[in-house]
């Protein structure tokens, strides 16, 4: 599909959001209360540090931020990518745009230029592909939320995730914004996944990677160029 993307529209990326990482929930207020403004909201996935639609302890744990984003898309369209800590999420939102990782990149256009979108975590190799499908499986997830007594399960996911340093910088980001340019035909590519917040052009492709919300404590806004914005 090809969708159309509005001058100001927002992206926003890995803001891993637990209760050490509160930036997404911060942001959604601030956007609920009109200190944020715009008519398209683009979550690039990994937004929670993890949510899946068969986890009750995570659901229940992230209850807020669903129902503010569920507010929201009555008012804005949204439409969220899913990484590789957030997935199977249809079923929880209502008129959000879930876009899944086998329907990535999402093909977009913007003043004339074609536009691929997605939260970066595609084009790896067969065993990453595999590990994707099996972690996504929903008859998987709904037998171990039946077995999960008292979130024990849930509960070791989410304080081994909490303690990950998930900010670092690449040293030779260009090298890798190259490779991940070969990938795509479309004049301008927009990921998240890799929290670097930086850019990098070739041969009139223009590759965006939008910085964690949890590390640089930003979002992009689409105006005449992608221009990064404070949280």
């Amino acid at each position: 599909m090809f969708l159309s993307i509005d001058h100001g529209a927002i992206f926003v990326a890995d803001s891993h959001y637990n209760e050490r990482r509160p930036e997404f929930l911060i942001f959604l207020k601030k956007l609920r209360n009109k200190e944020i403004k715009t008519t398209q909201l683009f979550l690039m996935g990994d937004m929670f540090d993890f949510i899946s639609a068969e986890s009750k302890y995570f659901i229940k744990r992230n209850q807020e931020l669903i129902d503010i984003i569920n507010e929201l898309s009555h008012q804005i369209q949204i439409i969220y990518l899913e990484g590789n800590h957030d997935y199977n999420m249809d079923s929880l939102f209502q008129k959000v745009l879930v876009v899944k990782r086998e329907k990535q990149p999402l093909n977009a256009q913007y003043n004339g230029k074609s536009v691929s979108l997605s939260h970066g975590d595609n084009f790896t190799p067969w065993h990453y592909n595999l590990y994707c499908k099996v972690i996504r499986n929903h008859a998987l997830l709904v037998f171990l939320n039946l077995i999960d007594f008292n979130g024990f399960i849930s509960k070791k996911i989410y304080y081994s995730l909490i303690k990950k340093n998930i900010c670092s910088k690449m040293k030779d980001f260009d090298s890798f914004a190259k490779k991940r340019i070969n990938n795509y035909k479309s004049d301008i590519i927009v990921e998240g996944h890799f929290h670097q917040g930086k850019e990098f052009s070739l041969n009139n492709q223009q590759y965006i990677n939008i910085p964690s919300l949890f590390c640089d404590k930003k979002y992009i806004v689409l105006k005449e160029d992608f221009e990064g914005e404070n949280l």
